[in-house]
């Protein structure tokens, strides 16, 4: 079997209990959720959709004494951010953020630029970080309505202090928006704690649930003033003819992932009973000897923070090697066995800002499930596959 190392795209392989709960879902109770009755079919999906929400809030710190009514499901953490930017962001307002941020983050903010939102990118230093105190100078110097940003590059593993961001955002009321796709499940988050507009998550990567789950932990203010993007059925208030303005129902309208909440409901359990410390110290250690293993291969160029530093860089890592092309390398890797991802990662903007694009890079994205053993040979194959793909080609006969 291959070895994974593309875990900053989706966590792989996912506990057990995530596939057995969505098995057992499906074939064992199935109930669409407020569309029913009082059986008990009924009762276990709305019991279920609850636990999740309140597993999420505890997580990740919701408001009103991590309330459940707060937490909305979506698709992904793209559709979160597109929910929370559309819903907030008019003509005439001013958003601020990166310039590492994901497409997630990019496109519908430039979008918004079209139709009238002024837009503000602040660049971040070669590593992928943005120093605080240049996001409180453009604040200063002209108001914004928003900041939104991801804690973490999905490229090469710089998470920004998020701390630092929200103190500065809070000093000046403006509301701050936060992409956690990367860090939710590895970092401690508490969106009430930092004052967070809304903290938009991802169920598939370091929640280590199902592909197709995502959501938002809304500031309750922030989501009175949030349009939805989405209007329809949400099996309440079916006697008023405009969407509710009552949470959750207000930005979940359809019938939602359920099998992806069992899941992820499943995965959230798994997390609690490990602990997101733990979790973390297991990739760091992975990280720390993958780096180390790293540097001794010829031709290295590293991106980002060239250590491991606690809760200041995940085991992501961006990397290039002089006259090798980033595609080729990976395609070799694959044939051997380990797998990776070359490229722009979605993010053409913070491989500008590493200063490598367009060209991309080779992404090698670490998980909970990797193991030292792994590691080491994930090391050989890298030099081997160098090797190959260097050699110089003999002319065809």
């Amino acid at each position: 079997m291959s070895i994974y190392f593309n875990n900053a795209a989706t966590t792989w392989p996912k506990p057990d209990c995530v596939a057995r709960a969505m098995s057992d879902f499906l074939g064992s109770g199935g109930a669409n959720l407020g569309r029913g009755t009082t059986s008990a079919r009924d009762l276990g999906t709305m019991d279920l959709v609850l636990e999740c929400r309140e597993r999420v809030a505890r997580l990740l710190g919701g408001y009103e004494n991590a309330s459940p009514v707060y937490v909305t499901f979506t698709a992904n953490v793209t559709e979160s951010l597109n929910i929370v930017l559309k819903g907030f962001l008019k003509p005439g307002m001013r958003a601020v953020t990166t310039s590492m941020e994901h497409n997630a983050v990019t496109r519908p903010l430039r979008h918004l630029e079209k139709n009238g939102v002024e837009l503000k990118i602040l660049p971040c230093d070669r590593q992928g970080y943005l120093d605080p105190e240049k996001l409180a100078a453009a604040l200063d110097a002209k108001k914004a309505d928003l900041v939104v940003l991801s804690h973490c590059s999905n490229v090469c593993g710089s998470v920004q202090d998020l701390e630092a961001f929200a103190a500065v955002c809070r000093e000046r009321s403006v509301r701050l928006v936060v992409d956690t796709a990367q860090t939710a499940g590895l970092i401690p988050l508490n969106a009430a704690a930092l004052g967070l507009a809304a903290l938009c998550f991802t169920g598939h990567k370091g929640l280590m649930g199902p592909q197709g789950m995502g959501g938002i932990v809304w500031q309750p203010e922030f989501a009175r003033l949030c349009e939805p993007l989405v209007e329809g059925g949400t099996g309440s208030f079916s006697h008023v003819e405009t969407q509710p303005e009552a949470m959750p129902d207000r930005f979940e309208s359809g019938t939602g992932n359920l099998p992806g909440i069992a899941g992820l409901n499943a995965a959230l359990k798994w997390i609690e009973e490990r602990g997101v410390d733990a979790i973390r110290a297991h990739e760091n250690e992975l990280g720390s000897r993958f780096l180390a293993g790293l540097k001794k291969l010829d031709g290295l160029i590293l991106y980002g923070l060239p250590e491991m530093v606690d809760k200041k860089r995940l085991s992501v890592f961006a990397v290039n090697f002089e006259g090798v092309d980033n595609g080729i390398l990976a395609a070799e890797l694959s044939s051997r066995g380990l797998e990776t991802r070359p490229g722009l990662q979605c993010s053409p903007w913070g491989h500008r800002t590493l200063g490598c694009f367009p060209q991309g890079a080779l992404r090698l994205s670490l998980g909970c499930f990797n193991t030292s053993a792994q590691v080491d040979e994930a090391l050989q194959i890298l030099a081997d596959s160098l090797a190959a793909v260097r050699a110089p080609k003999l002319p065809a006969q």
